[in-house]
């Protein structure tokens, strides 16, 4: 039998204390437009190339916060990356390891990681 689920990703759910203010934080870290919807007044999808990261204050709580990058943000260039986060006042949690990638937090403390592809 053919699985019925695809091997498509469709989203990924962030939990956030505070849908407009997240909305505001991840559209300028990403320099998109911060003037979609925000269904059901709790719901927030970034306009992502790629699946989509749907930030989610309805499931928010301090125990949910992600303390382990399950969202990898690419970049061409880390160093460039690393200074425009670390210029936007970001907790930056690790240096740039291997020329590769570094871990940071968004303001409710989920890790977050940039990487080269």
């Amino acid at each position: 039998m053919q699985s019925p689920v695809l091997n498509k990703l469709g989203g990924v759910f962030i939990p956030v204390s505070n849908i407009e203010k997240a909305r505001d934080w991840y559209c300028d870290l990403l320099g998109v437009p911060n003037d979609g919807e925000i269904p059901f007044g709790h719901l927030y999808v970034l306009p992502m190339e790629g699946p989509d990261i749907v930030l989610d204050s309805k499931i928010y709580s301090p125990d949910l916060i992600i303390k382990s990058p399950i969202i990898q943000f690419v970049t061409n260039n880390i160093e460039e990356a690393f200074n425009y986060v670390k210029s936007k006042n970001v907790e930056i949690l690790t240096e740039i390891q291997h020329g590769h990638y570094f871990n940071f937090k968004d303001p409710d403390g989920n890790h977050l990681m940039m990487c080269r592809c």
